[in-house]
């Protein structure tokens, strides 16, 4: 295994918060991207025209540490309600380890996004365990 992170979802406010923790602990947001940038077409979600302009994905670093973060779409995991609005994520080492992990944590559990390809290089799925905890676990294909 390579790293965890905590993963951070919001209702619309992604941005605000991201500058808000890096105004407040420094850092640099070393990426931030929205729902507009996703490609479009077949296997991609279509969204509603409200959530374009919101937050696909964020990472403010801090030093040795890496805060993640989104706007979570409705219907986009489990509906976001304070307390559960965080996920760990875990940063693996193969393809085959990213498996093993994301079969243990799901079982007995709910898958929310079956492990997949993703556009962004990724071999990536999202799970809630059964204690309530909501998993990202993702290889980096291009360190294949």
């Amino acid at each position: 295994m390579k790293s965890f992170s905590v993963y951070l979802n919001f209702s619309g406010e992604c941005e605000e918060a991201f500058r808000f923790y890096q105004q407040c602990m420094g850092g640099e947001i070393s990426s931030m991207s929205r729902f507009s940038d996703m490609p479009s077409g077949p296997g991609q979600p279509e969204l509603p025209a409200k959530y374009m302009d919101q937050i696909m994905h964020v990472t403010l670093s801090i030093g040795d540490i890496v805060l993640m973060g989104s706007d979570q779409p409705e219907g986009f995991g489990p509906p976001r309600q304070l307390g559960n609005n965080f996920s760990i994520s875990i940063a693996t080492s193969s393809r085959e380890e990213t498996d093993q992990i994301f079969a243990a944590l799901s079982t007995d559990g709910t898958i929310t996004m079956p492990l997949a390809d993703t556009f962004w290089g990724s071999y990536f799925g999202m799970c809630c365990d059964r204690f309530g905890v909501n998993w990202m676990v993702s290889f980096d294909l291009q360190s294949a």
